[in-house]
């Protein structure tokens, strides 16, 4: 869920208005200059084996993976050619690998998403199922 409705009382007894469907506030941050902005994958609820994750392990897969996904991307993000000769490391998209807690953290509406340095990125994966921190 991307926009939400911005509430309006105009009269304190009377009901509440809403803006047009135009005029709705974006929940998901734009990143600026150099970052990405990325949403954690969610961590499997049970083990191969079918036994259910405790919570506490869940929000400890959660927390420390080092999968994210790129959601957007700020506009200068690789744009310095002498640090990134090649182009960019990543795009909107892609799984990416990085270092556990990278980034700034933050929950919107339940999902944990981040914004992280471009420099962050230290690969990209097809498939992030099974990839987890040791």
């Amino acid at each position: 869920m991307e926009n939400f409705d911005i509430g309006l009382k105009l009269d304190p007894t009377g009901p509440v208005s809403y803006l047009p469907d135009v005029d709705k506030a974006k929940q998901l941050p734009e990143p600026c200059t150099y970052h990405i902005l990325c949403m954690l994958p969610e961590a499997k609820e049970a083990y191969d084996s079918g036994i259910l994750k405790a919570d506490k392990v869940m929000q400890y897969e959660e927390l420390l993976s080092p999968v994210l996904f790129v959601a957007k991307m700020g506009p200068d993000a690789y744009a310095d050619k002498t640090r990134f000769p090649n182009g960019p490391s990543c795009k909107v998209g892609d799984f990416i690998i990085v270092r556990p807690n990278t980034g700034t953290r933050m929950k919107i509406h339940g999902t944990e998403w981040r914004i992280i340095n471009d420099d962050s990125v230290e690969g990209t994966v097809q498939d992030p199922r099974g990839i987890q921190r040791v």
